[in-house]
């Protein structure tokens, strides 16, 4: 029978660096907190380390590491130098789509799967807008004015798609669900961001010759028809048949599948 080894017992656990850990996670979640609760706006400046002490009387070691908790979830950005500090940035839904960008390229997703999450999901955004009360003055017109400018704009690809892309967003962003508006809004934006680039860069203009963009145009004309009339179930049906029928993304004959690029997410959402 084999000898088996000498007992390994785990390292001992310094209950001073768990205390101070412990502390910066208290320092941390109460910092958020304002942060999410508005006290604290983009841009502002955190008061310098000092004056953080006073308010959260912790040693400097649990102070920097809340700041760096803080600064690892996106909510501050810690400037080094003379004029440094760390400046807040509130979390938006471009936030989310990014960082749902790079979690579904890690798992290899293509943008198809993207498209047709939203087949599912975008439907119901549409009977949400049209089920609102105040449809008449907080969505219609929204969507009217983004409806006659891609009217307005049908012989130009790019202008066309953008605008078309526009309108589906605003579906989303104005269905009145805040939890949709985020999650589904993401969505939206990965594959706007890669619809719209397709069209500036790769797109030769004849591939979808205005009269199609013409009748995808009208369908719009149709969901927003619905959406006024409050008819919630028929703006639920045309919005999923329209998506299944149009919203496909353009491949080349040599690339069936057009990974998730995270990249292309990021300049649309961030310097788009």
């Amino acid at each position: 029978m084999p000898q088996q080894g000498p007992d390994r017992k785990a390292p001992a656990v310094d209950p001073g660096s768990l205390r101070w850990r412990r502390l910066a996670e208290m320092v941390a979640d109460q910092i958020r907190e304002r942060i999410l609760r508005g006290d604290l706006a983009e841009g502002d400046l955190l008061p310098k380390e000092a004056e953080l002490r006073e308010q959260y009387p912790v040693n400097v070691q649990s102070l920097r590491e809340a700041l760096r908790i803080l600064e690892a979830e996106g909510l501050v950005k810690v400037r080094r130098g003379n004029r440094g500090g760390a400046v807040v940035h509130r979390p938006t839904p471009g936030n989310v789509a990014y960082s749902l960008s790079m979690v579904l390229a890690m798992s290899g997703t293509d943008i198809d799967d993207v498209g047709r999450a939203l087949h599912e999901v975008e439907p119901m955004c549409a009977a949400l807008c049209a089920e609102r009360e105040d449809r008449a003055t907080e969505v219609v017109p929204i969507l009217r004015a983004l409806h006659e400018e891609s009217l307005a704009n049908v012989d130009d690809l790019v202008a066309a798609t953008t605008l078309s892309r526009r309108f589906h967003e605003a579906v989303v962003q104005l269905c009145g669900n805040q939890s949709l508006i985020v999650l589904a809004g993401a969505l939206e934006s990965l594959w706007s961001s890669h619809v719209t680039d397709w069209a500036n860069q790769r797109a030769d203009p004849e591939t979808i010759p205005p009269t199609e963009r013409a009748q995808a145009l009208a369908v719009h004309g149709q969901i927003l028809q619905c959406i006024e009339d409050g008819d919630a179930a028929s703006a639920r049906v045309i919005a999923a048949r329209h998506l299944r029928d149009v919203q496909t993304y353009p491949h080349d004959p040599d690339r069936p599948h057009v990974p998730l690029d995270p990249a292309v997410a990021r300049d649309r959402l961030f310097f788009g």
